[in-house]
């Protein structure tokens, strides 16, 4: 048996627009985070969907709350011991008010903009009183077995994280992709241009090189039921 356990945290699902999908059609995303069982406690990686009128009017929600999500998946409240975002637009860090009082940690870049750019979230999920954030600048095992590491893209201060147990290597990706079909089509960039297919060929993020160098036996995701596996 793994020394660590990733399982997944469902916190319903969303509708984005249209205007937002870039196939002019609405889609149904997934709201989904990850706890990690590890010998010193309990990581959640992510909290669900925040709450005010015009989010839900907008992304019309359906929300699972965090104690049913985690009651669903084994777990109560009280037993997380850390917490970790991979970004802090409001869909990720929902329940974060709700987990006070334990370390919390994020890349400083993320925390800055959250703080202080305006529409960029929620203020209020932020820094409710008793957050305790630990602020990370750059790859950072947070716990043993346990990794943090910057994957920038769809904010700057964007981080998956990484999962080293006995059975392998588990990646949780958070939206570094917004679906496993698109970490699988930079993977493959990366394996043509690795073969040296002739130009032109698609760009991948640097840091996918970092992720797959650690062979993981797979990558999940926060809107996207389906894993990639090598």
């Amino acid at each position: 048996m793994s020394s660590t356990a990733v399982r997944r945290v469902d916190f319903g699902y969303f509708v984005r627009p249209g205007e937002e999908t870039g196939t002019g059609s609405p889609r149904v995303e997934a709201l989904l985070g990850y706890v990690v069982e590890h010998a010193g406690g309990v990581l959640l990686f992510d909290t669900g969907m925040g709450r005010r009128p015009d989010v839900d009017a907008h992304y019309r929600p359906t929300r699972t709350d965090l104690h049913e999500a985690l009651r669903e998946a084994g777990y109560r409240l009280d037993e997380i011991s850390e917490v970790a975002n991979c970004h802090l637009h409001f869909d990720h860090c929902g329940g974060n008010p709700l987990l006070t009082g334990r370390p919390f940690f994020a890349q400083t870049n993320e925390l800055e903009v959250a703080r202080n750019a305006k529409d960029y979230t929620i203020p209020e999920l932020v820094d409710p009183a008793g957050t305790r954030w630990q602020e990370l600048d750059g790859e950072t095992e947070v716990r043993p077995g346990i990794t943090l590491i910057p994957t920038p893209g769809h904010t700057d201060g964007h981080q998956s994280l990484v999962v080293r147990g006995s059975d392998g290597v588990v990646i949780v990706a958070g939206q570094s992709h917004d679906s496993a079909h698109g970490f699988a089509a930079d993977a493959l960039a990366l394996r043509a241009h690795h073969d040296g297919v002739e130009e032109p060929l698609p760009v991948s993020p640097a840091w996918m090189e970092v992720l797959l160098a650690m062979d993981p036996s797979c990558v999940v995701f926060a809107h996207d039921h389906s894993v990639w596996r090598p």
